[in-house]
């Protein structure tokens, strides 16, 4: 696998993430389009600042390559935990964290441990917008990518959709990298995440009735806002599934929506960019994305601790 897809989905995920922040919180009609003009919001910013949905990818990846992607989850997740817990008292945490991952770095802070200190009731999006990187680590251990991307996001969120749209998202990207016909992914994730949750099945179903309507607002709309798992990744599925060949056109679809613009497009941006690979995004974005150096390293370090799984 290439160094160039490792790189793209940290990219990918890190500049959709900065495409939708200013969007965050806003109305496609009127908030965004009386912004924006009637196309919406067309770049990221300059410089392209991401937002929590990127810090908490970057804290997870950090955590998984320190311990070693093959150790076992009780050496793991405490690692996980201790990278989510320097960001939740980090200065630069200051980009609208979710409530439920500060409530659960609270926890953290006070001595639980990580198998008790996620929010039992949450499901939030905050565990599966930030497991991207997993699809990539474990694109050919499918059972480990699925216990990874559980226990990870149980740190924070405990509610069977949130599990479910943690796996579910981390799926997305190694069908991505699996170069499997994009017209499968949504059948295949229903079937990798079958009996976990109900309302996250039914989110995705609803990609199913809208992907050929003519409005692609009103297409996500009938998903939802995002601001729940479920929501997040089928809304993200969607923008893949109108535009699997472009990255720019995926992402801005996601910015330029109602709700948590900025996570829809930090999932969507992930999996295009394990689709496509990093030359898909354009150059200009790359050179004004935020630590840029560092997610480009991050990615060398992600096909290193594959290759040296061989």
């Amino acid at each position: 696998m290439s160094v160039l897809q490792a790189q793209g989905i940290l990219l990918g995920l890190a500049l959709g993430d900065a495409l939708g922040a200013p969007t965050e919180f806003m109305r496609l009609d009127p908030d965004i389009l009386r912004t924006y003009g009637m196309a919406g919001i067309q770049e990221p910013p300059t410089p392209a600042l991401y937002t929590d949905d990127t810090q908490m990818t970057l804290a997870l990846l950090q955590g998984v390559l320190e311990a070693g992607i093959d150790a076992p989850p009780e050496v793991m997740m405490p690692v996980v935990a201790h990278h989510f817990l320097a960001w939740g008292i980090s200065p630069e945490n200051n980009r609208a964290p979710g409530t439920t991952s500060m409530r659960a770095i609270a926890n953290l802070r006070a001595g639980y441990d990580w198998r008790t200190s996620g929010i039992a009731s949450s499901k939030g999006c905050g565990s599966a917008m930030r497991v991207a990187p997993l699809g990539y680590l474990y694109q050919h251990q499918p059972e480990r990518l699925r216990e990874v991307a559980h226990l990870s996001g149980l740190i924070t969120h405990g509610h069977p959709a949130a599990v479910a749209a943690s796996i579910g998202a981390a799926y997305a990207v190694k069908l991505a990298l699996d170069g499997v016909p994009p017209e499968t992914y949504l059948a295949r994730m229903l079937a990798f995440t079958d009996g976990i949750s109900e309302d996250y099945d039914r989110a995705l179903l609803r990609v199913g009735h809208v992907l050929t309507l003519g409005s692609e607002a009103h297409a996500m709309r009938h998903i939802g806002e995002g601001w729940v798992g479920e929501e997040a990744v089928a809304l993200a599925l969607y923008c893949v599934l109108r535009y699997p060949d472009d990255y720019v056109r995926a992402v801005q679809r996601a910015a330029n929506s109602d709700g948590d613009s900025d996570s829809i497009a930090c999932i969507a941006g992930g999996i295009m960019g394990a689709r496509l690979g990093l030359t898909a995004i354009p150059e200009s974005w790359r050179a004004r994305c935020e630590n840029q150096e560092l997610l480009m390293e991050l990615g060398r370090q992600m096909k290193e601790a594959r290759d040296g799984r061989r």
